[in-house]
């Protein structure tokens, strides 16, 4: 087994709302690059636009909280 797939195949395991946004882009750059390389059967390329969706909702939503964070953290430093 490759380490692309092995790394991928160990964060599978781990539920997209438990992951950090490091782990999440990681394994979805993962998943992107094997989208990418042709090598997947029509019923894998699926399940990994599904999981790649979700995990792009999951960086999502990390960064969407840092920025908020930093909006509110300026806002109080400029009071």
């Amino acid at each position: 087994m490759s380490k692309d797939i092995e790394f991928t195949t160990s964060l599978n395991a781990i539920p997209v709302d438990q992951l950090t946004y490091e782990q999440a882009r990681e394994e979805l750059l993962q998943t992107v690059s094997r989208m990418e390389s042709g090598a997947t059967n029509l019923e894998e390329s699926i399940a990994l636009w599904e999981r790649g969706e979700k995990l792009a909702q999951r960086c999502e939503a990390w960064l969407d909280g840092a920025q908020a964070k930093l909006d509110a953290a300026r806002k109080d430093a400029a009071q």
